[in-house]
């Protein structure tokens, strides 16, 4: 039932217990969360396609989940698509999608496993927040960046609860170090009547 995995993730604070949650969701989780009328993966990459001209360029899409948002980069025209994702129930099932160019598994206790400089765009929708990934993710995807990169994520109704999820993105950009280049609230769980705000940042 799908208010029942939501309600479990939502509720998880523990890493640990949040992979497991999405392990045991990962068969049933697209049907789920579509029945829902799941509106951001969609939303983000339109909105990604409007500022980065290049297609092709690698983009590392983070908490990649079962590839729902690998999918709408690619049929947005993006070629180039990495994915990572702590669950590997979740990463076998974006895998059937022959979607994207790697898939890794990554640690959520760990550092991030690629260099600074690798990708210029990292994606992570529906990724910070409440029953998946702390706020602190943005700082550590933003110093991943070079100078010049973009980093596009989204924060649903609940993560926006938080001021201090609000007070991360602030730091980099009242000081200058990055860009706000968008900010759009819109549908992402319709048939929970939930929302999610944009935000595409561009590192100075």
């Amino acid at each position: 039932m799908t208010e029942r995995h939501i309600d479990r993730a939502y509720a998880a604070r523990d890493p640990k217990k949040i992979r497991q949650i999405y392990n045991d969701w990962a068969p049933s989780y697209e049907q789920d969360i579509l029945a829902q009328g799941y509106a951001t993966p969609e939303r983000a990459a339109a909105a990604l396609a409007t500022f980065v001209s290049d297609k092709e360029q690698p983009i590392l899409d983070i908490g990649c989940g079962t590839g729902l948002s690998g999918a709408a980069l690619k049929e947005a025209g993006f070629t180039t698509i990495d994915g990572a994702d702590p669950s590997v129930n979740m990463l076998s099932e974006a895998r059937k999608k022959g979607i994207y160019r790697n898939l890794l598994e990554i640690d959520p206790d760990a550092d991030l496993p690629f260099k600074t400089g690798a990708y210029n765009t990292i994606t992570a929708v529906g990724v910070i927040g409440p029953g998946a990934a702390p706020i602190s993710l943005f700082d550590s995807l933003m110093h991943r960046l070079n100078k010049g990169g973009k980093l596009l994520f989204s924060l649903n109704d609940h993560a926006l609860v938080d001021s201090g999820t609000l007070g991360m993105i602030h730091e980099w950009t009242d000081c200058g170090a990055a860009v706000l280049l968008l900010a759009e609230d819109g549908p992402h769980l319709p048939g929970l009547d939930l929302n999610a705000t944009l935000y595409l940042i561009e590192k100075s």
